[in-house]
């Protein structure tokens, strides 16, 4: 036999071999991921649900789903065991990186920060920005009233009842809306 004929049999072989040793790999990964659970560690199972560990036993594992609600799952239902701070971020919402008094505050307007760049700066300037945001706000509220007097001359109440909506169209109830035809 020529090796040309055997290269690709080769090949089809030691491709097999490479994807049955990792797919061993990962279970001997997953495999030991469960055998490292302990009680009250949180886990994933393969469903998503989040939950607590509280028992660890040969072939099963007590879960504790919800505070007082136990369930007994098979080990291999185990997807994944949680560190501590992704398991309080996802089912707590609880963000270790967060610190309040590190993050710094965001006001609600800007009026805040320019009050901040007005006490800085000389009084006649202060005193300028006061009357823009003053005439700004005069402005906003003459805009909002045209707003509201042009809606009230604009909007006409229309009740859309059965009755009304026969009528509009000029026929009775008993027409079909495609056109008074049966459809069969």
């Amino acid at each position: 036999m020529n090796i040309v004929t055997l290269l690709p049999f080769i090949v089809l072989i030691g491709a097999m071999f490479l994807m049955t040793r990792s797919a061993k790999n990962k279970q001997r990964q997953a495999q030991s991921m469960r055998n490292e659970m302990q009680p009250g560690s949180g886990v994933r199972t393969i469903g998503g649900m989040y939950a607590t560990v509280k028992e660890v036993h040969d072939d099963t594992v007590l879960l504790e789903v919800a505070p007082g609600v136990h369930a007994i799952y098979a080990k291999n239902a185990v997807g994944a065991v949680l560190p501590d701070d992704e398991y309080n971020r996802v089912v707590h919402g609880i963000d270790p990186d967060e610190d309040a008094a590190d993050t710094p505050v965001v006001p609600d307007d800007a009026s805040s920060l320019t009050e901040a760049a007005d006490a800085d700066s000389s009084t006649g300037k202060a005193d300028k920005a006061d009357n823009a945001d003053d005439d700004a706000a005069e402005k906003a509220d003459v805009a909002d009233e045209a707003d509201d007097e042009a809606g009230k001359t604009d909007v006409k109440k229309i009740d859309l009842g059965k009755d009304d909506a026969a009528a509009a169209a000029g026929t009775s109830e008993d027409d079909k809306r495609d056109g008074g035809t049966d459809a069969k």
